[in-house]
């Protein structure tokens, strides 16, 4: 067929309208969102990184037999050939059961293995929670009644100045910011899809007084990790590596997702990629109060305060919220993300477990856990 000059030449066009549309798209966060939409186990593969190495020396589990759990009762009600069938008709892509330093079941689904890196949403900010209480022990910062206008100066609102680290850290700040991804014009998603977060966070505002309610608000997050970078002079990825991920022992390298290449802002209140057996690690080092191999890798002291409760902070679940961990009396703490990320801790278990899914299922998965575990006999895993 003969393709005519005319032809060609809105061919042409058409290509470099098609080029001009797809720079458009993806150069502003509104384009990014309604080309990616809402954040899926790929992202990680959609922004840029900074490393996060392992090291030489691993922390390596004991492995037992696995164990046989069942499906607890009070979600048995489906059709279900067994636990596993439930696990991956509820979206899991991994589901990781530790008890005393021994794997007991380690399962994974929907073409996952133990070897996929799987992009951690809200799950990051207790990482962040913990290279608070690093950087406090070391001198770093002076403590939690420090005010975040100590360490960063940007704020165009005044009132920015009454936010303490505490208040961040227990989501208690009174910043004006929206937390939901139903629009690309709420901050959240301005927030994760955006490539200037340091440039956004001069136009915050307060809306309350700080210190007195609760609101779950990422960008408490972020605003605690540029205070970390700034009080150590270190990049809050070089400071994860150092300070956790090589002393633990975690088994692979790892990365946390940027803003942009050229911003270079992680986006710490997510976006910490993993595989689903190191995310199990650091909830091990909270079981053991911060002590791996004989070295106290985050003060004892900041882990006993970050799983106790503290004051009235409770989420949209009515669990109590304590320096970006959720507190279940004694029974145990988790820190959670949306898509049904979970890293739960029950020390009168002496388990962990690690739920990692592409939804959350229905399930209150720190609920059906806890009960999962009653299967065990304390005495003898």
């Amino acid at each position: 067929m003969k393709i005519t000059s005319g032809k060609l030449f809105r061919i042409f066009i058409l290509q470099g309208a098609f080029v001009c549309i797809m720079i458009l798209i993806t150069s502003c966060h509104a384009g990014r969102y309604f080309l990616w939409n809402f954040p899926d186990l790929n992202d990680h593969k959609k922004f840029p990184s900074s490393p996060v190495m392992a090291g030489t020396e691993k922390m390596n589990f004991f492995r037992g037999e696995t164990f046989p759990f069942v499906i607890p009762e009070d979600y048995a009600g489906a059709d279900f050939a067994g636990l596993e069938e439930f696990l991956e008709k509820t979206g899991t892509v991994s589901y990781l059961v530790v008890v005393k330093d021994t794997i007991v079941f380690e399962k994974y689904f929907q073409g996952y293995q133990h070897e996929s890196i799987i992009p951690s949403f809200s799950v990051a900010k207790v990482f962040v929670s913990a290279l608070t209480g690093i950087a406090i022990q070391e001198g770093k910062i002076r403590g939690t009644g420090d005010r975040i206008t100590d360490y960063l100066t940007c704020f165009k609102d005044s009132r920015m100045a009454e936010v303490t680290l505490e208040d961040l850290l227990n989501m208690r700040s009174g910043i004006d910011f929206s937390e939901h991804y139903s629009t690309p014009f709420a901050d959240v998603p301005r927030y994760y899809y955006g490539r200037q977060l340091q440039k956004y966070i001069r136009h915050l505002k307060i809306i309350s007084p700080p210190g007195f309610s609760y609101n779950y608000v990422s960008v408490n997050t972020l605003l605690l990790s540029l205070a970390i970078e700034k009080a150590t002079g270190l990049g809050l990825s070089g400071y994860l590596e150092s300070r956790i991920w090589q002393p633990l022992g975690m088994e692979s390298n790892a990365s946390w997702s940027l803003d942009s290449k050229k911003s270079g802002t992680v986006k710490s209140f997510c976006c910490l990629n993993a595989i689903s057996m190191d995310f199990a690690r650091f909830g091990s080092l909270y079981l053991n109060n911060g002590k791996w191999n004989n070295r106290q890798i985050i003060p004892e002291d900041w882990v006993k305060k970050s799983t106790s409760i503290i004051n009235n902070s409770k989420d949209s679940q009515g669990y109590p919220y304590t320096y970006h961990w959720r507190v279940d009396d004694n029974k145990g703490y988790f820190a959670k993300g949306i898509l049904g990320q979970y890293i739960m801790v029950f020390p009168a278990r002496q388990a962990v477990v690690v739920r990692m899914g592409k939804k959350t299922g229905g399930i209150d998965w720190y609920d059906f856990s806890l009960k999962l575990l009653d299967q065990t006999d304390p005495s003898g895993l």
